[in-house]
């Protein structure tokens, strides 16, 4: 049997085990407080290149959704118009203003609007007339029976007048749609699309695109929302970006 270690050894590796507890602890509190400690720089840094990053794509997801808006009413335009074109070229007569229309067209509906002569060559009435006998009423559905337009012709469908990307009416008239502009700013055309509850920026827009980026002068013109004309447009600046305004479009 061995002898066992002297009592003084023995002393000795306990007191060695119990200092290295003691100075192991503080070495681990010393590793965990390094642990918690904050972001460095560079970290901070990728960070905020990674939210940068972010709103960059969001801005511009934004802008694109903008600018597939403003051409899907910039469309309309000229769809419409083209619509005029096309049925005139087939029929020798404007759609709504067909004196034949009844004729040319199966289920056709001759106009009856008191403030005009069918087959004038103008489509007489308001852009957002609710007469369902008037010219510029009765054009959709001379255009859609004819094939070029898709939509119900039934007259007194709710689905039966257009909207565009905003939901707002859209329409078209040959009357003035501004009745006293100044003799510098005439506003002559054979016919008007107008297309209603669109913001200022999209207005603008609009008549940045397509015109001379005046919403006074030029083909494109503003009017107030809804109105069937006014005396003269109106000038939408960055201020009135949120308002909601008639854009038209003269052919």
């Amino acid at each position: 049997m061995a002898n066992p270690a002297p009592l003084s050894s023995r002393r000795k590796k306990t007191d060695n085990l119990r200092y290295a507890k003691r100075h192991g602890k503080k070495s681990n509190m010393r590793i965990s407080k390094k642990t918690q400690s904050g972001f460095t720089l560079v970290e901070i840094a990728i960070v905020l290149v990674i939210i940068g990053l972010l709103l960059g794509g969001v801005l511009k997801g934004q802008e694109l959704i903008n600018s597939a808006k403003v051409k899907n009413l910039i469309n309309d335009f000229r769809a419409i118009s083209s619509f005029v074109y096309a049925y005139q070229d087939r029929f020798r007569a404007l759609p709504g203003d067909d004196p034949a229309a009844a004729t040319h067209l199966n289920g056709g509906i001759n106009a009856t609007s008191p403030g005009g002569t069918l087959g004038n060559a103008r489509i007489n009435g308001a852009w957002n007339s609710t007469i369902q006998t008037d010219e510029s009423y009765l054009f959709w559905q001379h255009v859609r029976l004819a094939g070029l337009a898709t939509g119900t012709p039934d007259v007194s469908s709710p689905d039966y007048i257009p909207r565009n990307a905003e939901g707002g009416r859209i329409g078209i008239t040959g009357d003035p749609i501004l009745t006293a502009t100044p003799a510098t700013r005439p506003y002559p055309a054979t016919f008007y699309v107008c297309s209603q509850g669109i913001q200022g920026r999209y207005a603008r827009q609009i008549d940045t695109t397509i015109d001379d980026g005046n919403t006074q002068t030029g083909s494109v013109r503003v009017i107030p929302d809804g109105a069937v004309n006014t005396t003269d447009a109106i000038d939408v600046l960055a201020a009135n970006d949120a308002m909601l305004y008639t854009v038209c479009m003269a052919f």
